[in-house]
């Protein structure tokens, strides 16, 4: 991910919290002019945006877009169904698994890869409360080690 051309515009922080991130997949996203305006603005927000699969298409649903500015008429529905484009094999991939084993598919970021927009998918499964509380005192045990590495140094 270290290229030049690779430049996120947002980043889905509450899926990392909420979810095990088990696989992740690059899509493209099939926007209208004026929304692609808006991403490169940064006007957009990933919290509770999800994925389904209907109709042998993957979809993108509640991520929202702000209207662009100048786009007058041809601003649509900030929160419109969006398309994701991806390889009939990989969506029906996916789609097994959504359906066999319980996982969910959540956008962790999207970002612009030269000129085109992307968006990374993750395949998810969800945390219960005591894997949430154990990650955080995870978390908290690994600052303490290098609070205590740091002062020792």
């Amino acid at each position: 991910m270290a290229d030049s051309n690779y430049k996120v515009v947002a980043r889905n922080r509450e899926a990392s919290h909420e979810y095990f991130i088990e696989e992740s997949y690059e899509a493209g996203i099939e926007l209208t002019g004026t929304e692609v305006k808006s991403v490169r603005q940064g006007q957009l927000n990933l919290k509770d945006a999800w994925c389904g699969i209907k109709g042998g298409e993957l979809l993108v649903n509640q991520m929202h877009i702000a209207p662009y500015e100048q786009g007058n008429i041809f601003n649509r529905d900030p929160r419109r169904v969006r398309r994701l484009l991806m390889h009939k094999r990989e969506i029906r991939k996916l789609y097994g698994k959504v359906k066999q084993e319980g996982y969910a598919l959540i956008p962790l970021e999207v970002y612009f890869k030269g000129s085109l927009c992307k968006v990374r998918v993750g395949l998810c499964k969800g945390k219960k409360l005591y894997d949430k509380r154990a990650a955080a005192a995870e978390k908290d045990a690994k600052l303490q080690i290098a609070r205590a590495m740091k002062e020792r140094n």
